[in-house]
């Protein structure tokens, strides 16, 4: 073979070879390539819902992607988690994570049906779910610590509602830090809860702002304090836990973005910017200031290490409330 020959044969050679690594280049779209699907473990007409559906628009204006949002209601959240563990890596399913399906149902399951620090890739902190407690106006107390005296002096006559996990052992750890013994009714979500709020077949409840904000603004309920660590702009007259006389309460009601584990470094990146982007647009903020929602935002390694400690205060509020795993 001439050295010629031997030239074009090694420049055909490499040629190949050439090609043959291109396709990940040249054959694959840039991330995201198609519709990014929002999963959340709460059926339309709540405020995690109202969350989804204010962040999706300008999402999808910066992916360039439709976002659709999946509701995936059930089993304190396990539905959707499970969808979202059982789903590609690939960044275009991601799920909207409360502190239901990711922190309490490892303290509340005796067998869980993942495991939420292996499972899921964290993505973003968005926010902090405002729960109030909400009374009924003929109610005496004007407040938490009020409330707490009067249900000391009437024990076992005041009955509650819950619509969801986090009211549940939120109710419990409280009444277990009060020392107070209360009739607990069990509601399939706030809806439901409110109409029996209102109507006076409960003395109160602890709930979200949807729908239970609005009915307080009419004067329906009355606002005796705030589960969050802060006062909320929403009802800033509402005292914390703290303030009540319970500084040992540590529980909070908190949405993140995940995604089910071994994602690319960078795409979890991507998704972490632009939904650290979105909630800081302010038609975002306008919007979900009238639910009283706190807007945050974090890093995927600041929401991991959060992660971690949320899923152990969730299992020992579960644990000191008295609630046996089932």
């Amino acid at each position: 073979m001439t050295r010629s020959l031997r030239l074009v044969v090694a420049v055909g050679a490499w040629g190949v070879a050439a090609f043959a690594s291109m396709p990940a280049a040249l054959g694959q779209a840039p991330y995201p390539n198609k519709p990014i699907r929002l999963v959340l473990q709460f059926p339309a007409g709540g405020l995690a819902d109202a969350v989804c559906r204010i962040l999706a628009p300008p999402l999808s204006q910066q992916l360039g992607q439709p976002i659709l949002v999946d509701n995936r209601p059930g089993a304190d959240g396990a539905i959707a988690g499970e969808i979202v563990v059982k789903s590609a890596p690939d960044g275009h399913t991601v799920f909207f994570g409360t502190n239901s399906a990711i922190a309490s149902i490892q303290g509340l399951r005796k067998n869980p049906p993942y495991d939420s620090l292996t499972d899921f890739t964290p993505i973003a902190l968005i926010g902090r779910f405002p729960f109030f407690v909400f009374a009924h106006p003929s109610l005496p107390p004007r407040n938490l610590a009020e409330l707490i005296e009067h249900a000391r002096a009437n024990p076992g006559k005041l009955n509650y509602g819950t619509g969801n996990t986090t009211s549940i052992i939120a109710t419990a750890q409280v009444a277990l830090l009060g020392k107070v013994r209360m009739q607990h009714i069990p509601y399939k979500g706030d809806a439901p809860l409110m109409l029996d709020l209102v109507s006076g077949r409960l003395d109160f409840a602890v709930a979200s702002t949807s729908p239970g904000g609005p009915l307080a603004k009419e004067g329906k309920l009355r606002v005796l304090g705030t589960l969050g660590s802060r006062r909320n702009q929403l009802f800033p007259d509402a005292p914390t836990m703290a303030e009540s006389g319970f500084p040992q309460y540590t529980l909070v009601s908190w949405g993140a973005m995940f995604g089910p584990a071994k994602m690319p470094g960078e795409i979890v990146e991507r998704l972490a910017r632009e939904f650290n982007a979105a909630i800081k647009r302010p038609e975002v903020k306008e919007a979900l200031d009238k639910y009283g929602y706190e807007l945050e935002g974090s890093t995927p390694q600041e929401l991991t290490a959060y992660v971690r400690e949320q899923v152990a205060s969730w299992k020992k509020g579960v644990q000191d409330a008295g609630i046996t795993p089932e």
